[in-house]
């Protein structure tokens, strides 16, 4: 039986699980209907997941879409425990209580970075090509992703974007975890979780299709976007 959807006033507006990423994405358009038709309003979805969820995001507010590539930083041989993430510029972003609390030496630590750091410069030139990356100065910035445990990815994609001077930097997720969610405002002028369940256990658990997402779906979303913008790679 599907749960009830607590949004973050408590109400319960929605029912859980959503259908799959499309379907969340719809929802979340909903809560961020203030933002629809600002002029240079940027949506940038988390890739590879975070795309169908932001996809859906831009089209409803009429906003620009691109991609923003995140690495998760995984505990070894327990891929999905985040003990940080990785993003553009060099930005890092460790999580110190799970550190602390599995002993992880900073060798470990660095390796596990350089590794996913090859992967976000090969995500990076696989979705970008020959396109700059968006102007962020000045402009209202919607980060998605398709929803949040830890946050550690999220807030790494916060922590680098910030460093680019947004007008506003807006996070924002179908579902996340309800003090993940709070913490976030840290690093961002304004979060929407649209559903925070207790317990929460995973985002997986609140899709009923949660498949993951290809490079070649993400770049299927980013062409369709920029073809219907006319910004295309020459």
């Amino acid at each position: 039986m599907p749960q009830d959807m607590i949004g973050p006033t408590g109400s319960s507006e929605h029912l859980l699980p959503y259908a799959d990423r499309l379907h969340a994405g719809k929802v979340l358009a909903q809560h961020l209907q203030q933002y629809a038709g600002q002029p240079d309003l940027l949506v940038l979805g988390l890739a590879r997941g975070g795309l169908p969820v932001a996809d859906e995001v831009a089209r409803a507010l009429g906003a620009e879409l691109d991609a923003y590539v995140v690495r998760k930083l995984g505990v070894p041989r327990q891929e999905e425990l985040a003990m940080g993430a990785i993003a553009h510029n060099g930005v890092r972003v460790l999580n110190p209580e799970i550190i602390k609390q599995l002993a992880i030496p900073a060798a470990v630590q660095e390796d596990v970075a350089q590794t996913q750091l090859q992967e976000l410069q090969r995500r990076e030139q696989m979705y970008r090509g020959s396109l700059p990356f968006p102007l962020i100065e000045g402009r209202t910035v919607i980060v998605v992703d398709d929803g949040i445990a830890t946050g550690a990815s999220l807030r790494a994609a916060l922590v680098a974007l910030r460093q680019q001077g947004p007008g506003r930097l807006i996070a924002a997720v179908p579902v996340g975890e309800a003090n993940t969610c709070q913490s976030l405002r840290e690093n961002a002028d304004d979060v929407v979780c649209a559903a925070m369940p207790q317990p929460f256990n995973s985002v997986g658990r609140w899709y009923e299709d949660f498949p993951q997402v290809s490079d070649e779906e993400v770049n299927q979303h980013l062409a369709e976007a920029r073809e219907a913008s006319g910004r295309e790679p020459d």
